[in-house]
This record gives structure tokens, C-alpha cells and sequence, in this order.
């Protein structure tokens, strides 16, 4: 708890350190440099606290030169400061900073040295090499300070270290030789970077025999699978086959990093030997190759084969496929698995490349079954306006599939002309799937198309059928405007009593349709006053509240107004709540009278309740006090859920 408390104060001295430093910086920015480095380095040998010398040096990691050296060195062994004056030193160019950690590196101990130990290793300081060796070697070292030791020995490079911790792997305590497997592991890593293949291949190997954490030898192998070049391909594959799923995982990483067409070739080759459990994953990890000799290995997988592998790679192929791909696409999209056939249609319609659109374009004249059924259906999903003409040839096909497609894709790809040819299709078939996919494009249609469909959707409010009706109104809502209005209006006189139900459950959803258009309000208040029908009557106070509900034009006391001159309409429970939730919304003085008048039906006394208890924890307009403690009491006397009337008793206490 001490230093936890120790370490709170220290961080807020920080802050108003660097709070102070903030407003000097734009003076300071505008200094010589030379002036400015002089006047940071005399607030390090100043009686300065120790956050205003820390924040001094982070601004000398930006300002310092080798000048400020003198000043920053002997803060290494500075417990608070330490730190601080290694942000600087890592970034100071010239000798000055080296000999400065290099020196630190013969006097501090414990933690701090690890900290200097780990600034020359950021600084690659070959210098520091025999140092850092009898720092590793010292039986009587610090465990953190050998392991720090081995590390910076791996960053740093070069012969001496690379032996000299090839040596160590064997010699030193099982709790350093994990660091010092890394720092093999890095001096590795810049032997290759470097051209020297075979120098990394010894080290990763010597990692490799050694007694280490699995983690090490995981990293070792993929070092000396990637060292070894094409040679490394039997070690790859040894991976890939191993029993141990993270030999295998490091087997798959490495497979997406080895270059080569020699590579992908033998992991094509694999890829049939492999248990069908792993097959996907080697197949995923060679669709992250950079190889042109990868794309016929994917399209091999997808032609034929083991489903699961074939999944995979037709969801490749979206990634990695061209043109060239489309035969077997095609082909599996239209195979009668489900699974397989829907993966080569989502493959199909992302596509890229170029001339896809016109290679689909060319093959569809001539296609017939369900290859043409799948080219139709691509040609909305890719939109490709160029296939009208053969679409409309197809839409009276003898092949039911062919038909669905074919209005499929005139819904995605048609308007107002292609509106009036499915129109003119629905009133000629009496096949029930065909009428309901029709309807689907023309709703389709209509939602794009807006008002400028509805001349061409008002024939079906003539034809005799009436089911045919009941469709163009379903449409006509869609497509809105008030000429579909109208229409949906003329439907109360219909003759068939079906259609006049489905007008009036179209005409209640206008505003949810078209919440900016008010002009079915009045019809809708017509409807709810009806006496012809209950059903009607109820579809009509539903709309009517809704219109209330979503009309910007009307304010919060209008829309009271409105709902008071339905209430006498409103009878059902069900009406009721909707009631509540618009008024529940508007938080004035009227909303909370009716709510409390609402209140008094017993199957909707706890919606209102809680709309009450709502409203009054909020701003509410024009509301006096007693009229709130009013509403609130009778909460608190008639609700019996406890926690509506315990919020209500909370907000009696504030308005008293």
C-alpha cells in the first residue's frame, strides 16, 4: 500500500512537471539550440526536483547532443532518475553515449543495471560485447541481469557474441537459458539478414537440440526451416505432419513465409497427403503465398474432392480467382450440394478482375438448366444491366427455376420498364410461386423506383382478381407518393372484403413507411372512427398513433391535443399501451394528465405508472410541483410493482 501511495505522489509531481515544461517548450523551440541544450543540461546539474529533471530529460532525447552527456551519465545509477536519462542516451548520437552506458554498465547493480544493460543493446554497441559477456558468464549474477545480458548480446551480433552464446545454451542456469535461446534466436535472425545462411542454420539447430522451453524450439524450427531455404522442406513437412498441434501451427506460419515455386509445389503435393483435418489449413496458408503457381492448386481443390476441402477453396478463390476461374465455378454452383453450390454463387458475385462480366455475358445465351439459372441470378448480383434483354426472354421459360432467376434479377436490375413487364407477367400466371416472386421484384423495384413506379403498379388495382389486388397494394406502400395513397384509400370500396382488410393494413402502415408524409393522417382518423369493422377500426388507431407519434411538424402539446381527442376511441389494452408510449415521450403537463387518466384501467395501470415515474425523473414542460406530486402519489398508492413505486417515492422526496 506504501508504494503504491509512493508511486501516486510521484506520478502527480510528473504531471506538474510536464504541465510546467509544456509552457516553456514553444519559448524554449524558439532558443539557439546550443542555448537551449545549455540551459536543459544546467537544470540536470541544478538542486532541481527530481520530476522537473526527469521531464529535462525527455526533452534532451530531442534537443541532446553529446554535450549533455556529462550531465546525464551520472543519473544511470540515480534510482528515480535512471531511467529518464536512458530515454536521452539511447538517442544521442556519437561514442559519448556508448562510453557513458558502457561505464554505468562496471557500477550499477541490480535493476538498474539491467536498464543500462538494455539500452546498449538499443544502441547495438559492439563495444560493449566483452562486457556484456562476463556480465552472462559471472556465476555470481544477478538471474536478470544474465538473461538482460544474453539478450543484448543477440541484438548486438557478430561472431563473438553468436559463440559465445552457442557456448552458454549448455553452461548456464536453467533460469537464463531461455534468454539466452533469444538471444541465439537474434543473433539468427541478423546472420541471415545478413547472407549468412549457414551461420544462422548452425545456431537455430544448436537452439533446436537444447533443453529449452517449447515456445524456444517452435521458433528455432521456423528459423531453421526459412535459414535453409528449399532445403527446408522436409523440416516444413515434418511439421505439418507432427502429431503436436503447435508444431504443425509453426509448420503453417512458415509455410505462408518461404518463398519459391519449389515450395508451393511441395506443399501442393502435401496437401493430398495430409489428413483431411489439416487439408483446409495448409490450403488457407498457401492462398497467403505470394506465388502465381498457387491459383491451380485452389482451383484444382475446388473442382473436385473431400467437401470440406473444397469449401475452402471456392471461398479462396473470391480472394485470389479471375476469369479464368468461372468454368469451375460455375460448374460447382450448379452442383445439387447446397453448401457447395452456395459458396461457388457468393464466389461468383465478388469476383474480380477484369472481363468476368463479359465472360458470364457470353455464356448465358447458350446456357440452359441450372447453369442458366445460376447465370441469371448473377447477373442482378454482379448488376449487370448489359443482360436485360436475354432476362426478359427468359421470364417465360418452361423451367421453373430458369422463371425465378430471371424475375430475381429484374427486381435488382429494373425500374419503371421493367415494373410494367412484370406487371403484365403477374396477371397472366396463376402459379403461386411465381406470382410471390413477382411480387418480390416489383418490391424490389418499387423501393428504388419511389412514386414514379406507381403508374405502372396501378393495373393491378383494376384486375379482376382479387388476389392480384392484394398485391398491388402490398407494392403500392412500398413505392409511396400520394397517387399510391389514393389507391390504397380506394381499396376501402373494394368489393372483396379481403382486399378492403389488407387497405387497411397497409394504410396503418404508412407512417411507419413514410414517417414525413402526413397525409394519411385524416384517413386514418376515419378508419379509427369507423363503425364497419373492428379490425379496421383498430388498424386505424395503431396508424393514427403512429402518424402522432412521428410528425415533426406537430409539437409535444399538439400531439397531446390529438391523442385526448382519440382517447374516447381507445378501448383494448392494447391501443391503450401504444398510447402510453407515445405520450410517455412527450414530458409536458397535459402528457402527464392523461397519463394519470390512463391510469385508471387496470390492465394498463403499471405501463402508465412507469411512464409517469419516466417522465417526472426528467425535464418535463410546464409542469407545476403539485401536479407532479400528484401524478407520483397516485404511483406510489396504485402501482404494485415495488420498484416502480420505489423510484416514485424517491422523486416525491425531491419534489417536497
Amino acid at each position: 500500500m506504501m508504494l503504491k501511495s509512493r508511486s501516486l505522489a510521484w506520478c502527480a509531481v510528473l504531471l506538474v512537471a510536464a504541465t510546467i515544461a509544456a509552457g516553456q517548450t514553444n519559448a524554449a523551440d524558439n532558443q539557439n539550440p546550443k542555448e537551449r541544450e545549455a540551459k536543459l543540461i544546467a537544470v540536470l546539474q541544478s538542486d532541481a526536483p527530481p520530476a522537473e529533471k526527469a521531464i529535462t530529460c525527455k526533452r534532451l532525447s530531442v534537443y541532446g547532443t553529446s554535450e549533455a552527456v556529462p550531465a546525464l551519465a551520472p543519473l544511470l545509477l540515480d534510482k528515480e532518475l535512471s531511467s529518464w536519462a536512458r530515454i536521452a542516451l539511447e538517442v544521442i548520437p556519437g561514442p559519448a553515449a556508448d562510453e557513458a552506458l558502457r561505464s554505468a554498465m562496471g557500477k550499477a547493480q541490480g535493476r538498474l543495471l539491467v536498464g543500462v544493460i538494455n539500452s546498449i543493446a538499443v544502441r547495438h554497441d559492439a563495444q560493449a560485447v566483452n562486457g556484456l559477456v562476463e556480465k552472462l558468464k559471472d556465476k555470481d549474477s544477478d538471474p536478470e541481469v544474465a538473461s538482460a545480458a544474453a539478450v543484448a548480446l543477440g541484438r548486438i551480433g557478430g561472431q563473438q557474441a553468436a559463440q559465445t552464446l552457442e557456448r552458454s545454451l549448455a553452461e548456464v542456469p536453467a533460469t537464463i537459458r531461455p534468454a539466452v535461446a533469444e538471444g541465439c534466436i537474434l543473433c539468427a535472425e541478423r546472420s541471415l539478414a545478413q547472407g549468412k545462411a549457414a551461420d544462422a542454420v548452425k545456431l537455430y539447430d544448436t537452439i533446436r537440440r537444447a533443453n529449452l522451453p517449447k515456445q524456444k524450439l517452435l521458433e528455432a524450427t521456423r528459423g531453421a526451416i526459412l535459414a535453409r531455404g528449399s532445403d527446408g522442406i522436409p523440416l516444413l513437412v515434418e511439421q505439418l505432419e507432427s502429431a503436436d498441434k503447435a508444431q504443425v501451427g509453426i509448420g503453417l506460419r512458415t509455410a505462408r513465409e518461404l518463398p519459391g515455386r519449389d515450395v508451393t509445389e511441395a506443399l501442393a503435393t502435401e496437401l493430398n497427403r495430409l489428413s483431411l483435418d489439416r487439408r483446409p489449413l495448409l490450403l488457407l496458408a498457401l492462398a497467403d503465398r505470394s506465388d502465381e503457381a498457387v491459383l491451380p492448386v485452389v482451383v484444382m481443390a475446388a473442382r473436385g474432392g473431400p467437401k470440406e476441402v473444397r469449401l475452402v477453396a471456392l471461398e479462396v478463390l473470391m480472394r485470389l480467382g479471375n476469369v479464368s476461374c468461372v468454368p469451375v465455378l460455375l460448374a460447382a454452383a450448379a452442383e445439387n450440394d447446397a453448401q457447395v453450390s452456395q459458396a461457388a454463387m457468393l464466389t461468383l458475385a465478388h469476383l474480380p478482375g477484369a472481363g468476368v462480366d463479359t465472360d458470364l455475358l457470353a455464356r448465358l445465351p447458350q446456357a440452359t438448366g441450372k447453369t442458366r439459372q445460376v447465370l441469371l441470378q448473377l447477373t442482378g448480383e454482379r448488376q449487370m444491366e448489359g443482360a436485360l434483354g436475354t432476362i426478359m426472354s427468359s421470364l417465360n421459360e418452361g423451367d421453373a427455376g430458369v422463371r425465378s432467376a430471371a424475375v430475381q434479377a429484374l427486381g435488382a436490375l429494373g425500374g419503371d420498364k421493367q415494373a410494367v413487364d412484370l406487371v403484365n407477367l403477374l396477371q397472366k400466371t396463376q402459379n403461386p410461386n411465381d406470382r410471390a416472386n413477382v411480387e418480390k421484384a416489383l418490391a424490389a423495384i418499387s423501393g428504388r423506383a419511389g412514386a414514379s413506379c406507381v403508374p405502372c403498379l396501378l393495373p393491378l388495382m383494376q384486375n379482376s382478381d382479387p388476389a392480384l389486388r392484394t398485391i398491388g397494394l402490398r407494392v403500392l406502400v412500398i413505392a409511396g407518393g400520394p397517387d399510391a395513397l389514393a389507391a390504397v384509400k380506394s381499396a376501402f370500396q373494394d368489393k372483396d372484403e379481403a382486399v378492403q382488410d389488407e387497405a387497411a393494413r397497409r394504410l396503418s402502415a404508412w407512417p411507419t413507411n413514410w414517417p414525413g408524409d402526413t397525409a394519411a393522417a385524416q384517413a386514418l382518423l376515419a378508419l379509427a372512427k369507423s363503425d364497419k369493422k373492428m379490425l379496421h377500426q383498430v388498424l386505424g388507431l395503431r396508424g393514427y398513433l403512429e402518424y402522432v407519434r412521428g410528425d415533426k411538424q406537430l409539437n409535444n402539446s399538439a400531439k397531446v391535443t390529438k391523442v385526448n381527442e382519440l382517447l374516447p376511441l381507445i378501448q383494448r389494452p392494447e391501443e391503450k399501451r401504444l398510447a402510453i408510449s407515445v405520450v410517455g415521450a412527450l414530458r409536458t403537463a397535459g402528457a402527464l394528465e392523461l397519463l394519470t387518466t390512463l391510469a385508471s384501467d387496470p390492465a394498463v395501470t403499471e405501463d402508465a405508472c412507469s411512464a409517469i415515474v419516466n417522465m417526472s425523473g426528467r425535464g418535463m414542460q410546464g409542469a407545476t410541483r403539485d401536479q407532479r406530486q400528484k401524478a407520483l402519489q397516485m404511483v406510489v398508492e396504485k402501482s404494485k410493482n415495488d420498484a416502480t413505486k420505489k423510484r416514485a417515492e424517491d422523486l416525491l422526496q425531491g419534489v417536497r
